[in-house]
């Protein structure tokens, strides 16, 4: 995979990221719902540099989709803490990727292991560990 597809990739990953966030934050009550919202603003704010980069190579960003389809419906807290290790699963999926995809000593490979180090730290948040988190299966 190119490094420009790894940070397209990335960012269809955190556009999926921010409508799931959306989403899930407003099932969602109390600390988790706190947690949820500075999770969105992460993600928020990793896409725009996602962009950044992106648009630095003189290339389009994929645009996020009007709409995602979504795991199961979000009928519980329950199942709004099961999107959101989703949604963190998918971005590390996406930042391992990146970090395969990209030259050791480039920006974009250090954003993207700091990135999917903190992905991995929500997912377990979330209930979801992984020995690697974001290598492929």
């Amino acid at each position: 995979m190119s490094d420009l597809a790894a940070l397209q990739n990335a960012l269809a990953a955190e556009h999926a990221a921010v409508y799931g966030y959306g989403a899930a934050g407003a099932v969602m009550r109390g600390s988790d719902r706190d947690y949820a919202s500075r999770s969105l603003e992460t993600h928020m704010r990793q896409r725009d540099q996602l962009i950044t980069m992106i648009g630095d190579v003189n290339a389009s960003p994929v645009p996020a989709q009007p709409a995602y389809r979504l795991p199961s419906p979000l009928t519980s807290h329950s199942a709004a803490r099961d999107l959101a290790a989703h949604l963190e699963q998918g971005v590390a999926g996406a930042l391992w990727d990146l970090v395969a995809a990209t030259a050791p000593n480039s920006h974009a490979r250090a954003l993207a292991i700091g990135w999917l180090s903190d992905a991995a730290v929500r997912a377990a948040h979330w209930g979801t560990r992984q020995a690697l988190p974001g290598q492929p299966a």
